[in-house]
């Protein structure tokens, strides 16, 4: 399947196995509530672990499997289309493999990239504080060098699946001289050692899938830190341009897709005795939705173009960012003004439509303006690199 001779017959091979692979493992679950709930997420990250589905485009020399930018897009366009789960362990496959491969020691690529590949160890990323958001570089959280440790002190937040993750990809301060970026280091950080609490944020999806973290006096080895002390802040951008790579394209597909059940929802939703979709204020809402839709896939074709060219990363991933949070906010806000008061309905109740993934989906999507970088934070990007407009 990954060997395919076209990108055609490869896209043919990777649609075919989720098809198969997907209702097979899932049985009586197969249904969109019970798929994304955490139980479920994990066996299926498993199995596609196990099924060789694992470190795609990373070297043949750590164990990956190499595949052209392209055919990355294509595997996660698919994996988007088939609706399948979303993935636990996003930061360890998306984010620290990549950045291992790139930066780590001989000795820390044996010890960690195995288990990224067969799926065994959940990653989390420590990177936000509580009066560090946006401005990453304020970060307060402390690692003191002592011997052959370092001792951690401060405190995290917004730390996604912390209360699952076995190791932590963690930026704290190692120096207070100079600029505040010369002084920052990157650890990985057993999350089982003593000294390290973790709160789960309860989200208003009624999901904790966010938490707090608290480092008293943690002794992290040496030999765990990434890269050399005080040269963390490149690192933590180096580690941001490959999660820009393909990171939205899933969530571009999905939102498409999302689209296209929007459609068919106002179909089928009756108002005054006739389908929704016959509104001409709905009709509007769709087709700009659908336009935007497009202008997003556009956008992420030349960022992949640009990707496979060498062009470093710009301001398109701002700008994609900020069009698709915006986008799929809209895109609900119209679901729920289509379905009226049954969009109240949540997935534990009998009567909720779509087993309740309107309700649920539309309350996540508020987070999604602020997540990863707000949009305020997106349109200064833009202003001031792009269109270099003054501050």
């Amino acid at each position: 399947m990954l060997a395919a001779s076209t990108d055609e017959a490869f896209r043919a091979g990777i649609k075919a196995w989720f098809a198969q692979e997907l209702p097979r493992l899932a049985g009586d679950r197969y249904r969109a509530a019970e798929m994304q709930r955490l139980a479920f997420r994990r066996e299926w990250e498993d199995h596609v672990c196990r099924s060789g589905l694992s470190g795609l485009g990373w070297s043949e020399a750590v164990g990956g499997r190499p595949l052209s930018l392209t055919r990355q897009a294509i595997y996660h366009q698919e994996y988007a289309r088939a609706k399948a789960p979303l993935a636990v362990n996003l930061i360890g496959h998306g984010i620290v493999g990549p950045t291992l491969i790139a930066f780590g020691s001989q000795e820390q690529k044996d010890r960690f990239i195995p288990k990224l590949l067969s799926n065994e160890e959940i990653w989390c990323q420590g990177y936000s504080e509580p009066n560090s958001g946006s401005d990453l570089a304020s970060l307060a959280t402390r690692a003191e060098r002592r011997g052959d440790v370092y001792v951690l002190n401060g405190q995290k937040i917004w730390t996604s699946f912390s209360h699952l993750g076995d190791w932590c990809f963690l930026l704290a301060r190692t120096s207070s001289e100079g600029p505040r970026q010369r002084g920052i280091s990157v650890f990985l950080v057993d999350m089982r050692l003593p000294g390290i609490r973790v709160r789960p944020i309860r989200q208003i999806t009624g999901e904790a899938d966010y938490g707090e973290v608290f480092f008293d006096d943690v002794e992290v080895p040496v030999a765990c830190r990434l890269g050399e002390e005080n040269a963390g802040w490149g690192i933590a951008m180096a580690a941001a341009n490959f999660e820009r790579g393909t990171y939205f394209i899933p969530r571009i597909v999905r939102l498409q897709t999302e689209l296209e059940d929007l459609v068919r929802l106002a179909a089928t939703t009756e108002r005054d005795g006739r389908p929704v979709i016959h509104d001409p204020l709905v009709r509007d809402a769709i087709a700009r939705l659908f336009c935007d839709a497009h202008a997003l896939r556009l956008h992420a074709d030349r960022m992949l173009k640009q990707a496979e060219e060498g062009v470093p990363p710009g301001v398109e991933g701002s700008a994609v960012k900020l069009l698709w949070s915006e986008t799929h906010q809209r895109l609900f806000d119209l679901a729920m003004d289509i379905m009226g008061p049954a969009f109240q309905y949540g997935p534990q109740e009998k009567l909720a439509p779509a087993e309740g993934l309107w309700h649920r989906d539309y309350l996540w999507t508020r987070a999604e303006t602020i997540l990863a970088g707000t949009s305020e934070i997106q349109r200064n990007i833009i202003a001031e690199r792009g269109l270099e407009l003054p501050r």
